[in-house]
């Protein structure tokens, strides 16, 4: 019986014996190298198959822009601004204040303007503040801050959808690829870090599992 079945396959062929070929693939492919201002587009994640499986490998890149000091300065673990590419403490010494815009005397708006003032190397943009404190950024993890931006109680009760337009049009949010002076800023563009909150979205918006210890 087997030599017949082998048989059949020489003659009409693999696919007459069933399924053939690579399984589909599940998990994230280990991320070629890339550099420190790049981001992948979302084509580099095509070949993973399983959607909830790639809508985590692009939120983890994606993760690269929200895990930045752009934007982790202004997404504060404690009550306080953050500046530099080393996080250190801001001087004057501020405080984020009840609506998350300073307090009397220090506002925001005080010395951020609508734009960077360059020859005093302050930053600036529309609706400068910080983010509030169920946002903290500094010190998360992938999968931690997915998490977090999902959640209705601490995103401000947006949807994925409003999720993904706030990454590619907010003004305060572009700041981070135009920060001025000799700051660094997030990987890629803002166009590029929308493409891949986009496609995550389109993929079931999963997040990357918390990796072990």
């Amino acid at each position: 019986m087997r030599l017949l079945t082998m048989a059949c396959c020489g003659v009409l062929g693999a696919a007459a014996c069933g399924p053939s070929g690579p399984e589909p693939k599940t998990t994230p492919t280990p991320p070629p190298a890339t550099s420190p201002g790049a981001l992948r587009p979302p084509s580099a994640f095509a070949d993973i198959e399983a959607p909830d499986a790639r809508a985590a490998a692009l939120f983890v890149e994606a993760s690269r822009v929200m895990l930045h000091p752009r934007c982790t300065n202004c997404h504060p673990a404690g009550d306080a601004p953050r500046i530099g590419d080393d996080a250190r403490p801001h001087l004057p010494s501020v405080m984020r204040g009840p609506e998350n815009e300073g307090v009397v005397g220090l506002r925001c708006d005080g010395c951020h303007q609508d734009e960077n003032l360059e020859l005093a190397r302050v930053p600036g943009a529309p609706n400068w503040h910080l983010a509030p404190r169920e946002m903290a950024w500094a010190g998360l993890d992938p999968a931690s801050l997915c998490a977090q931006i999902k959640d209705p109680a601490r995103n401000g009760d947006k949807t994925i959808d409003e999720i993904v337009e706030h990454a590619g049009h907010d003004a305060l949010v572009a700041w981070g690829w135009r920060p001025g002076a000799d700051r660094a800023p997030a990987p890629g563009s803002q166009a590029e870090y929308a493409a891949l909150m986009k496609a995550w979205a389109e993929a079931g918006a999963a997040c990357p599992k918390k990796e072990s210890p």
